[in-house]
């Protein structure tokens, strides 16, 4: 079975990946001791959450037709299989950061192993809106999920500033 998503479910989606990536940089925040990434991840939370309100503005905003459905769905399954995969798939929500560093450190290679998961997830999202993307016809918001795979590629840019920082500080 083919389906079609529409513009708002898309958004939908976008602003969860936005609430699993601002939870994941809080927990990496916790789960590190160095105080100069902790209020950078800090920032990059703050950034998701930014962005989630974007996403809710342009959704609010969109015209009735990007809200038509597409396909016969009383079950909202296709939002579901969304929901799902961006609960498990972009930001997972059962990873734990924790797990890529030692709480009781503040090395490089741990602040390293932390931006380089983050941009690996962001990386997941642009994948998944362009996947999206071709999903969506023309009509009905194509051209605003361009608008968030932008934001996605500003995340990484921000992300990998920091990495080449890092690198740069430590000889790397």
């Amino acid at each position: 079975m083919s389906y079609d998503f529409n513009a708002d479910e898309i958004f939908a989606i976008a602003e969860k990946i936005e609430e699993n990536g601002e939870a994941f940089y809080r927990r990496a925040a916790r789960a590190i001791s160095c105080e100069k990434t902790k209020e950078m991840l800090e920032r990059l939370a703050d950034m998701e959450v930014a962005h989630k309100k974007l996403f809710a503005l342009m959704r609010k905003d969109l015209p009735a037709q990007g809200r038509q459905s597409t396909v016969f769905d009383p079950d909202g399954e296709a939002a579901q299989y969304l929901q799902s995969f961006a609960d498990t798939r972009v930001f997972d929500t059962r990873q734990d950061p924790a797990a890529l560093v030692d709480p009781n450190s503040c090395s490089d290679a741990d602040v390293l192993a932390v931006l380089g998961f983050a941009v690996d997830r962001e990386k997941d999202s642009i994948v998944f809106y362009l996947g999206m993307k071709n999903l969506v016809p023309d009509a009905k918001g194509k051209k605003d999920i361009d608008a968030i795979i932008a934001e996605e590629m500003g995340h990484i840019r921000i992300l990998n500033r920091q990495i080449v920082e890092v690198k740069r500080r430590s000889g790397l």
